[in-house]
């Protein structure tokens, strides 16, 4: 079988290699404790389980509109518009079979073959896959890691711009890094993508995911938001990560191309989901609450364990379910040859699994420390104590 060209540029999420990894060390009958992915060990509140179910029994269970049920493109316009300041219709919005989709079908209509895509590096692996997948030249940007966490590079980002760069990825709220911009960095990205007429992708899986703050959006500040899409998800939110459905939210015309797409790639979300969806908007938000306290409770303990240990640092980041450890001081004392042994030989040291700086994008240069990523999404308290336990007494021995 000969396989077409573009199938050599394709990506994948790089922690679930991880995930086979700790899968098969687990499988020997050895105790894995899972910080690699970011899934969730919570249940999605029990009244949009009941919601999902409702409407299966009540036959939602064909094709529904390309674009999303109509209940559901307003609901998510009034919601998301809501919590940035912004005016959204149902027709700004297309509902997606979860967040990820957003990223191809944004490329697919905005992305010239040739077109040079700015993306975070250390970032979410699939925005590099897509754009090389699709024919763009992919151009990373990077982050400066200081005592409060992690600032742009912008010296790299205007450095990088040239008359091909034509679109940016932005994920406030970051994945792997728990990154987020202050008010002065978010509005030095408005300015400069008005100013090389950039289309920005907000990437916001996580602008509910927070514990202390206030989320903001780019596509509120003036200008921004008629060259903004916003990716949308409930997986987070809502614990719904395998329920699949998410939205895209932006200016009509190239909402109205997204719903083409739909057409031609999965037709329609689910219908039954779609209404559950619904109700996770609209219902009762005690579930939503409980996420966030138990979250914020591992955080808090991952935090205070992980600073504990002898050669490792990280900023309590105060978004997402991430954190983005520096352990420099661990990797010149055991003197490991790379990250790769460093992360398996603590899965068979100590069961503990994590994903490493590099299954984020190929580490750029001048970047002279070493991070490790830990989600704790999927982990309960007492296991993260005991999983962190065994390997502080690995790496101080």
């Amino acid at each position: 079988m000969k396989w077409a060209k573009r199938i050599g540029n394709l990506g994948t999420e790089t922690a679930f290699a991880v995930s086979a990894d700790a899968k098969a060390w687990a499988e020997k009958g050895h105790d894995v404790f899972p910080f690699h992915l970011g899934d969730m060990n919570i249940r999605t509140p029990l009244n949009i389980i009941e919601a999902g179910h409702q409407a299966m029994l009540d036959g939602k269970t064909g094709y529904g509109p390309a674009p999303g049920i109509p209940e559901l493109r307003a609901a998510l316009a009034e919601d998301v518009g809501r919590a940035r300041g912004l005016a959204f219709a149902a027709e700004n919005v297309s509902v997606q079979p979860g967040g990820k989709p957003s990223i191809g079908k944004w490329l697919m209509a905005l992305m010239e073959e040739g077109d040079e895509v700015l993306y975070p590096n250390p970032g979410y692996p699939i925005y590099e896959s897509q754009i090389e997948y699709l024919g763009g030249v992919a151009v990373p940007y990077g982050y400066v890691p200081t005592d409060s966490g992690f600032t742009i590079n912008r010296e790299q980002v205007e450095a990088a711009i040239t008359p091909r760069t034509r679109l940016i990825f932005y994920n406030n709220g970051q994945n792997p890094i728990g990154a987020e911009s202050d008010d002065e960095e978010m509005q030095w990205l408005a300015d400069l993508a008005q100013k090389h007429d950039l289309q920005v992708f907000s990437d916001e899986p996580y602008f509910d995911i927070r514990y202390a703050g206030k989320s903001k959006s780019i596509a509120s500040l003036p200008g921004m938001q008629e060259r903004t899409l916003i990716a949308y998800t409930f997986s987070k939110k809502y614990a719904m990560t395998g329920w699949r459905v998410g939205g895209a939210l932006g200016p009509q015309p190239l909402i109205d191309v997204f719903n083409k797409l739909n057409v031609n790639y999965e037709s329609c979300t689910a219908t039954f989901i779609q209404h559950a969806a619904v109700e996770a908007l609209q219902g009762d938000q005690s579930g939503y609450q409980s996420i966030i306290q138990i979250l914020q409770e591992r955080r808090d303990v991952l935090v205070d364990l992980l600073n504990s240990i002898e050669g490792v640092s990280v900023y309590r980041a105060p978004v997402t379910f991430y954190l983005f450890a520096d352990v420099t001081g661990v990797y010149q004392r055991k003197n490991y040859a790379s990250q790769a042994d460093l992360r398996q030989e603590a899965l068979k040291q100590t069961g503990v699994s994590f994903c490493s700086r590099s299954h984020f994008g190929k580490p750029l240069p001048n970047e002279d420390r070493v991070f490790i990523r830990f989600a704790y999404s999927g982990i309960d308290v007492d296991r993260i104590q005991a999983g962190i336990g065994k390997l502080k007494a690995f790496w101080e021995s």
